[in-house]
């Protein structure tokens, strides 16, 4: 596959809209069969809250996944992206009921490199809590 996004009617500042990732219980136990990950603080509410937490949370890694996911649903391309990451900056408190949580991802595209790439700066929210920060990927572009 070949980047559907082309580089050069890409702008720095260029705003990518946001995306909304809806985020439940079985989102996490399933993410935690494919990942192996399989800490009682993401799926058993008894056992967080032991701990100190609010709730159940969701995966780092799962949170990290879905703000690339819309980098590559972005570019068109998951072979695209050439580099990308984060820093968890909070958790994502996925409570139990028929709501969870949302992640919602959006992005900047900070600068333009040689060779096709851009640098696209990234923003990961759940409610008022910034989850990712120093978010960033770089994507080949068409």
């Amino acid at each position: 596959m070949t980047a559907t996004v082309k580089y050069d009617e890409v702008e720095v500042g260029q705003v990518i809209p946001a995306v909304d990732y809806s985020v439940r219980r079985l989102n996490l136990v399933m993410y935690a069969g494919a990942s192996g990950d399989f800490n009682q603080i993401h799926w058993n509410e008894r056992f967080a809250k032991m701990v100190g937490l609010p709730d159940v949370i969701a995966h780092g890694m799962f949170t990290m996944a879905q703000a690339g996911r819309f980098v590559t649903d972005w570019a068109g391309d998951p072979g695209a992206v050439v580099d990308y990451g984060v820093r968890f900056s909070s958790m994502v408190v996925v409570p139990d009921d028929d709501q969870g949580a949302t992640i919602t991802v959006s992005g900047v595209v900070e600068e333009k490199l040689a060779d096709r790439r851009v640098v696209v700066e990234l923003t990961a929210r759940a409610g008022d809590a910034e989850v990712l920060s120093r978010a960033r990927a770089v994507v080949q572009l068409a």
